[in-house]
């Protein structure tokens, strides 16, 4: 999840980053914050590059080294997550739309990479169900916030995890196109994807429940 609103950090909304905290990701936000660019704009971008991705991915079993071109949509949507928040909050260009946009495009690009994984890995129906899967941790972690609790970012399968799967499937794919042609990689993923977010749900689920019988 990214980061609009200058409140997200004190309502304990804001997802925790280590790379938030690197010379590269704050020399980054610097230079953003040089130029006229907002948060939502940034938001947005991250949509863009998931689109791309996506495509990539899509078209990669039949041109391998589009599994490339997929990793950079990847880790470019996560980029723009990262500094969106940063802009916001640590640049103080936090807006009345933050919110919103803290959380749509994340949805969207989510579910595009991860739809596209499922077509790649030709089993769609795992993939769309991967992808609903996975808006619905979010969901959840949204919910516990309208409760009035800590929003809960743990996983097994949290945005960062789904990505980091998408992108080593995409690389072991690359490999295994040139070393013998078959792909197993990401028909592995998208159900590793699946699985994992609705673990994910069920832990933040009983996560509330826990917190709600404490109260």
């Amino acid at each position: 999840m990214s980061g609009n609103s200058p409140d997200e950090a004190a309502a304990g909304s804001r997802r925790p980053i280590a790379a938030r905290d690197s010379g590269f990701a704050r020399s980054l936000a610097r230079l953003a914050l040089r130029t006229s660019i907002s948060p939502n704009q940034i938001s947005s971008a991250s949509v863009g590059f998931a689109a791309i991705g996506a495509m990539a991915l899509i078209a990669a079993p039949a041109a391998p080294l589009l599994y490339i071109v997929a990793i950079l949509g990847v880790q470019l949507r996560l980029l723009c997550n990262l500094l969106d928040g940063m802009v916001a909050v640590e640049g103080g260009r936090g807006s009345a739309l933050g919110p919103l946009f803290n959380e749509f495009p994340d949805r969207i690009a989510d579910s595009l990479l991860i739809v596209a994984l499922g077509y790649a890995a030709d089993a769609p129906s795992v993939g769309w169900a991967a992808a609903l899967l996975a808006a619905l941790t979010a969901y959840v972690r949204a919910f516990g916030g309208a409760l009035g609790l800590p929003q809960d970012f743990r996983g097994p399968m949290a945005k960062q995890h789904r990505m980091a799967v998408l992108t080593a499937a995409c690389a072991i794919a690359l490999i295994e196109a040139y070393a013998h042609g078959a792909s197993h990689a990401l028909r592995i993923a998208v159900w590793i994807v699946a699985a994992g977010s609705l673990a994910t749900c069920v832990a933040r689920t009983m996560e509330i429940a826990r917190r709600l019988q404490e109260k």
